[in-house]
C-alpha cells in the first residue's frame, strides 16, 4: 500500500514540475498539500521548496534565452525581502483577512488586465511580489500573488516563465535555508527528493514543450486557469 502511496506522491510530483514549467508557476499547488498530506505539514512544506528551488533551476536552464533580468529585478528581490522578514507580520493575522486579500487581488488584477489598465497593474507589481514572499513563510506557497505581481508586467508568455523562474528560485532558495537550519527533513523526504530529480528534468521538458506550442491567447487561459485553482485552494482554507 505504502509503495502505491509512493508512486502516486511521484505522479503528482511530476505533473506539478510539468504544470511550473509550462505556466511559469502553479508547482506548489499540487505539490505542498501532496506532500503535506504524506509527510506532515512542516515536513512537506520544507521538502516542497527544496524540490521547487532544485526545479527552478531545471527551469532556468530550460528558458536560459528568454530570462529578463531587468524587468523581473525588483519583483524578485521583493519576495526574498517577504520571504525573510514579512512572513513574521502577516503570521500574525487572521487566515481569512489574509485570504480575502489575496482573493481581492486577484480580481482587481484581472479586470486591470482585461480593461487594459497597464500603469496601474505595473505599479501594483512590486506590493504583490512584496506580500507573496510573505504569504509564503506561513503557506508554502508564493505561487498565486506571485504570478500576479510577474502577469502585471506584461512579458509574453516565454519571458513570463523565466521571470517567474528567477524568482520562484531566489523566494523557494531563501525559505529552504531557513528550513534547513530546522533540520525538518527525515528519510522519507530526503528519498523522495532523490526520486524527484529525474522528474525535475522531464517535467521541465513536457511543461517547456507545452509552453512553445502555447499561443498568447492560450498560455492567458492557463495562467487565469492555474490562479483560479489557487484561489478555490484559498477559498476552502477559509473553512
Amino acid at each position: 500500500m505504502e509503495a502505491f502511496a509512493t508512486i502516486g506522491v511521484l505522479a503528482l510530483v511530476f505533473m506539478s514540475f510539468a504544470i511550473s514549467a509550462s505556466a511559469g508557476l502553479g508547482g506548489s499547488l499540487l505539490l505542498v498539500p501532496t506532500l503535506a498530506l504524506f509527510l506532515g505539514s512542516k515536513e512537506g512544506i520544507a521538502l516542497a521548496a527544496l524540490l521547487l528551488a532544485s526545479n527552478n533551476v531545471m527551469k532556468i536552464i530550460a528558458y536560459r534565452k528568454t530570462l529578463p533580468f531587468k524587468a523581473a529585478a525588483l519583483i524578485t528581490a521583493l519576495i526574498v525581502i517577504g520571504a525573510a522578514v514579512g512572513a513574521t507580520l502577516l503570521v500574525e493575522a487572521p487566515t481569512w483577512t489574509v485570504t480575502t486579500a489575496i482573493v481581492a487581488m486577484f480580481c482587481a488584477s484581472l479586470l486591470a488586465e482585461r480593461l487594459g489598465l497597464g500603469k496601474l497593474r505595473t505599479g501594483f507589481a512590486p506590493l504583490l511580489a512584496f506580500v507573496s514572499g510573505a504569504s509564503s513563510g506561513f503557506s508554502g506557497t508564493s505561487g498565486p500573488l506571485k504570478g500576479v505581481a510577474i502577469r502585471n508586467l506584461d512579458l509574453d508568455r516565454r519571458h513570463f516563465v523565466g521571470a517567474a523562474s528567477l524568482a520562484s528560485f531566489a523566494g523557494d532558495a531563501t525559505k529552504t535555508a531557513i528550513f534547513s537550519d530546522a533540520e525538518l527533513l527525515g528519510r522519507s523526504a530526503f528519498l523522495i527528493a532523490l526520486a524527484s530529480v529525474p522528474l525535475m528534468a522531464a517535467g521541465t521538458y513536457t511543461g517547456s514543450w507545452l509552453n512553445d506550442k502555447l499561443g498568447e491567447h492560450m498560455f492567458a487561459i492557463l495562467f487565469w486557469t492555474v490562479m483560479a485553482g489557487y484561489t478555490i485552494r484559498l477559498g476552502i482554507l477559509l473553512f
